[in-house]
Parts: structure tokens; sequence; C-alpha cells
């Protein structure tokens, strides 16, 4: 195996990274976010088919969730005005910006839960 000379980053490339995923994880990191997400992917839902949908959730933590993803723009609600009122949630155009991450965390986990199960993890 070939190994190539890799130079470590500067330190302000290193201060660089850890801000960006600092700011990526701000918006999108905690248990439910990209759960949540994923959920909406199957098209739009009202707020107990989320819930329904993303098991273990509870109302206030859905509630509070949906208003940050709505805030970050990777989601809308909308409201049927009629009776009775209907509010559905969507995703956004800017929400397909997290298409590569929700397929690699995928892959990984797969990955990850696959290693679990064989006890290939190193402890195991």
């Amino acid at each position: 195996m070939i190994r190539k000379s890799i130079q470590p980053p500067s330190k302000e490339q290193c201060t660089a990274n850890l801000t960006a995923v600092g700011d990526a994880l701000y918006v999108v990191g905690g248990k439910w976010k990209l759960r949540i997400i994923i959920a909406l992917s199957e098209g739009n839902k009202r707020f107990n088919e989320i819930q329904r949908t993303v098991t273990g959730i509870s109302a206030r933590v859905l509630s509070n969730e949906l208003k940050q993803l709505e805030q970050n723009s990777f989601i809308t609600r909308k409201v049927q005005t009629e009776t009775p009122v209907i509010i559905e949630y969507e995703l956004t155009e800017y929400s397909q910006t997290l298409e590569k991450v929700l397929n690699s965390l995928r892959e990984w986990g797969m990955m990850h839960r696959e290693k679990i199960k064989t006890g290939k993890l190193s402890g195991l």
C-alpha cells in the first residue's frame, strides 16, 4: 500500500473546519431534526402524521423542532383556512442540500449496525 504524504491542515484551516461543522450541527444536530426531514421526504404531512412516523418524539419537542426547521428554511408550514383548518408541513428546495449528508449518514449507519450485529467493533 502506497501512502501519500498529506500535510496536516493549518491552524486556520482547522479552525475554519471546526466552525463549519459547528454551524452545521447547530442547525441540523440533535436527535430529531434529520429524522423529521426524512419523514417529510415521503411527502407533506400534518403534525400528528409526523409524530406517528417519528416514533418516540413528544408533541412539545416536535413543535419546537418544526419551528427551528422552519426558521432555518428547511420546511414550510402551509395553512389551509377552510373548515376544519388544516396545517401541513413540507420540505423546501433548500432541504435538498442535505441529500448527500443524509445518504452518507444512512450508509454509515447501516454499516455500523452491521458491525455491531457481527461483533466486529473493537472491544466487543
